[in-house]
């Protein structure tokens, strides 16, 4: 059994991976839109039946339409604790930026003894505040843009 926080390779899915994860997003967004008070479905996997129930069944149609886009996709539980490093990928920015954050108070943190732990759910409400505080700036760019005619 592998455990959710147990680093696996990073493997990107080729074209045809990219395809048939397109194809089987399509479908089972189809699927979960035609069927909304559906809690759970069977699937057959090599003859054997599982009961999935729907959160998972989301769950797989996000990690396929990631799949689709070319990407590697890893699964981490949102109680989770990162290592600042892990942090910083998911952020996408350099370690000792991201440590800096931390120091100034911008991200909660933990010690566990001297190295820096952080809860991904504190990890995704700043990646969500960033976000929303780009959107709102580039909003106030183009508006700007629109008042002097620029042609945006």
């Amino acid at each position: 059994m592998v455990n959710a926080m147990t680093p696996q390779p990073q493997v990107l899915p080729d074209s045809e991976s990219s395809a048939l994860a397109r194809s089987s997003a399509e479908e089972l967004s189809r699927l979960l839109c035609q069927m909304p008070e559906t809690e759970r479905a069977r699937v057959q996997l090599d003859g054997n039946d599982l009961v999935l129930p729907r959160q998972a069944l989301a769950l797989l149609r996000d990690l396929l339409v990631e799949m689709a886009q070319g990407n590697a996709v890893t699964i981490v539980p949102t109680h989770a604790e990162l290592t600042t490093q892990e942090a910083a990928n998911i952020l996408n920015v350099s370690r000792p930026h991201l440590v800096k954050l931390l120091e100034e108070g911008v991200i909660p943190f933990s010690r566990t003894g001297t190295h820096r732990r952080i809860r991904y759910q504190d990890l995704m409400s700043y990646r969500a505040q960033r976000n929303q505080e780009s959107k709102a700036a580039l909003d106030e760019l183009v508006s700007e843009a629109q008042d002097h005619d620029m042609g945006y």
